[in-house]
């Protein structure tokens, strides 16, 4: 990390600014060479106006930020330019940077550095990669409790807790002759380990509702053909996406849509009717269909209630296999038939020629998923896979030491296990970390960040 590093960190394109990112070391003797003002007197957390040029030749009229280490995002000298959108004036500069010094940043290498300097965890850094891609605002708030590093503190307070037990194990086994020092039982150590455990379930529990507001709910509207699911879906998000007709077979590919619901993004997809066909085209759809069935949350089965439940009906049903379902039987307004083969699932009645009755939909969506205590929480969710798996790991190594404990292993035995629940929460946070892992992480950040 001795070299300076230089990445666009904005979209290039026609807009208003760009902005170019330069961290390391020769950052602010860099940008000095092509700058018309001398960078090296300013103080940090200043603004200089001036010109971008190359050798007499002026390039672009520039803001320069100076933000000197350890003060600054990567603990390094770190300088911006503010240029003016467009594609040929940013390259330009970019090339000027580099031929003057600087090396092309890795995706994720200024946050990389930040890590690695010592500047955020690696909760913080992923936390800053569901910043950028949150698509609602209680995803946005999930993001910055992990930015502020509210959740880095609950794994903290955990591993201080482990910390704190194999403390006293080694002052036990290394000097045993302190009579003040904690003395160490299978007790205690069971006393420890149910705490740590009991906080770890928390998370993992309250990790679902983390997952809902990172990825959202995906909903597939099923059914025969022509029981209403393009209307249906139309109602749901709001504006005409999906062609309605009274020709079967009109929904011949997967439409989709969104709606933001109790601050959940709900992503809804209606399918084609599920039904023999000889149409080429109309199967494919068929096929899409029962794919999204198997990718979605919750299912939406769909039945025309002014009609008899028929055996078209019954080869949709088959296809729902154990998904969760909600039967929605519609045209509520001109019939309401019902079959018992579909008591065993939640349902309710809607028609699409009333508001109240889409409203009624969407509160049944918001108790299925008890998207009402999700909105009213705090958003400190663990919603990061690895994140995850890690603390899977630790209900094992715990598993491991429970085992322990029944069979009466000696504690300075125990202490291995210990040790490692200790390590497996560090990697959460990066505190305990592999090169490789690191580079797999990183790496999924765009350039510039």
């Amino acid at each position: 990390m001795k070299d300076t590093i230089c990445a666009i960190a904005t979209l290039v394109g026609e807009s208003s600014i760009n902005v170019i990112r330069i961290s390391g070391d020769d950052s602010i003797s860099i940008v000095n060479k092509i700058f018309d003002k001398d960078l090296t007197k300013k103080n940090s957390y200043t603004i200089t106006y001036g010109y971008i040029i190359d050798q007499s030749e002026k390039i672009d009229e520039v803001l320069v930020s100076v933000f000197k280490g350890p003060k600054s995002f990567t603990r390094e000298d770190v300088v911006e330019i503010n240029t003016h959108g467009g594609k040929i004036s940013v390259n330009k500069i970019m090339e000027l940077l580099m031929v003057n010094g600087c090396r092309l940043a890795e995706p994720g290498e200024f946050l990389k550095r930040a890590f690695l300097n010592g500047r955020i965890d690696l909760v913080q850094a992923e936390s800053v990669s569901d910043m950028i891609t949150s698509r609602t605002d209680a995803a946005r708030a999930m993001s910055m409790k992990g930015i502020s590093h509210e959740l880095s503190k609950k794994i903290n307070d955990l591993r201080s807790n482990i910390l704190e037990l194999i403390a006293n194990i080694e002052v036990n086994i290394d000097y045993p002759e302190y009579e003040d020092a904690v003395v160490v039982t299978c007790d205690l150590v069971r006393e420890k380990i149910s705490y740590v455990e009991g906080k770890i379930h928390d998370l993992i529990d309250t990790s679902k509702n983390g997952l809902l507001i990172k990825n959202g709910i995906n909903i597939a509207i099923v059914g025969k053909p022509n029981v209403g699911k393009s209307s249906i879906l139309n109602q749901l998000i709001g504006e005409e996406k999906a062609i309605v007709t009274n020709i079967k077979g009109t929904t011949r590919d997967i439409v989709e849509g969104s709606s933001i619901i109790n601050g959940i993004e709900v992503n809804f997809y209606d399918t084609a009717g599920i039904r023999e066909s000889d149409d080429v085209v109309e199967s494919i759809g068929i096929e899409k269909s029962i794919k999204k069935i198997e990718e979605s949350d919750l299912i939406l089965f769909v039945i025309d209630s002014s009609v008899a439940f028929d055996e078209e009906d019954k080869e949709v049903l088959e296809k729902l296999g154990d998904k969760e379902v909600l039967v929605v039987y519609n045209k509520s307004d001109i019939g309401s038939n019902k079959n018992e083969l579909l008591e065993k699932y939640d349902s309710i009645e809607i028609n699409t020629k009333e508001n109240d009755k889409i409203k009624l939909l969407k509160d049944k969506i918001v108790e299925i998923f008890n998207l009402s205590e999700i909105e009213k929480s705090d958003y400190t969710y663990i919603s990061n896979a690895r994140q995850i798996a890690l603390l899977k790991k630790c209900l094992d190594i715990i598993k491991d030491i429970r085992v322990e404990l029944e069979m009466d292993v000696p504690v300075d035995l125990m202490q291995i296990n210990i040790q490692l629940l200790w390590e497996t929460l560090g990697e959460i946070t990066g505190q305990v970390y592999k090169d490789d892992l690191l580079d797999e992480i990183f790496s999924k950040f765009c350039l510039g960040k």
